[in-house]
C-alpha cells in the first residue's frame, strides 16, 4: 500500500513538474515573440491605451487621450521634452551608459540613485509594462528598451512618449494635456508653455503647469545649450 501510494504521489509531482516547465515555456516564448509584434504594430498605428492608463482608471481616473502625431505638436515640445528628460536621446541607442555609471557609484558611495531612465526606456515601460521601481520591472524594461529602439526608430519613440506620457489625473499626451491646462491645441503651445508642461513630469500627479517654475526655466537654458544633441528632435 505504501509502495503504491508514494507512487502516485511521484506521479503527481511529475505531472506538476511537466505542467510547470510547459508554462515557463510558454511565458519564455510570449516574452520573446509579443514585444516585437508589439512595436512593430506601434510603428504604424498609435497605441489604443497602455497598462497605466488602465490602472489610473480603476483607481477611479478618466482617460483623457488623444493621439496626435508631431507634425501637429509645437516643436518646442520634442525639444522640451529631450532638455528635460534625456539630453542624449538622439546619440544612445536606448540607455545613457554615463549616467547609469554615475548612479551606480552614487549607490555604492551610499547616496540615494535618482534613476537614469531615457525616453526610450519610459516608452518601452509605458507600452507594455507597470509603475514602478522593483527589480523585476527594471530587468523586463532593460529587455524590451534596445527592441524599441531598433524596430521603432528615435522619432517613432518620441512620438510615442509625447502622447502617452502622464500629465495629470486621467491626462495623457500632449494634446489632452495642452487643452486641459492651456486651452489650445498641442501645436499652438509657445516655447514656455511648452517648457512648463514637461517641467511636471517628474510629478504629474502632483505639479500643474499654470505658472513658471525653476524648472521650466532651466529646461529653456538647456535647450539653448544643447545645440546638435537635438537634431532628432526635429525629424519626423
Amino acid at each position: 500500500m505504501a509502495t503504491r501510494t508514494g507512487g502516485r504521489t511521484r506521479a503527481r509531482t511529475a505531472a506538476s513538474t511537466r505542467a510547470w516547465f510547459r508554462w515557463a515555456r510558454r511565458g519564455l516564448l510570449a516574452a520573446l515573440v509579443v514585444p516585437p509584434l508589439v512595436f512593430a504594430l506601434y510603428r504604424v498605428l498609435p497605441p489604443p491605451l497602455t497598462p497605466l492608463m488602465v490602472i489610473r482608471w480603476v483607481q477611479g481616473h478618466g482617460i483623457d487621450y488623444q493621439w496626435v502625431p508631431r507634425t501637429q505638436m509645437a516643436p518646442s515640445l520634442a525639444r522640451a521634452a529631450i532638455a528635460a528628460e534625456d539630453n542624449l536621446f538622439c546619440r544612445h541607442w536606448g540607455f545613457d551608459m554615463a549616467a547609469l555609471r554615475e548612479q551606480m557609484t552614487s549607490a555604492l558611495a551610499g547616496g540615494r540613485p535618482r534613476g537614469a531612465s531615457t525616453i526610450s526606456m519610459q516608452t518601452s515601460k509605458n507600452l507594455l509594462l507597470w509603475p514602478g521601481r522593483d527589480p523585476v520591472r527594471k530587468v523586463l524594461e532593460a529587455w524590451l528598451t534596445p527592441q524599441l529602439e531598433l524596430l521603432v526608430g528615435k522619432g517613432r519613440i518620441l512620438e510615442i512618449y509625447l502622447n502617452v506620457v502622464e500629465f495629470g489625473p486621467g491626462l495623457y499626451g500632449v494634446e489632452a494635456a495642452a487643452r486641459h491646462w492651456f486651452g489650445k491645441p498641442a501645436a499652438r503651445l509657445t516655447s514656455d508653455e511648452a517648457a512648463r508642461l514637461i517641467a511636471i513630469l517628474p510629478a504629474p500627479l502632483a505639479r500643474e503647469p499654470r505658472h513658471a517654475t525653476t524648472s521650466a526655466r532651466r529646461i529653456q537654458r538647456r535647450i539653448g545649450q544643447l545645440g546638435p544633441l537635438l537634431d532628432c528632435a526635429d525629424t519626423t
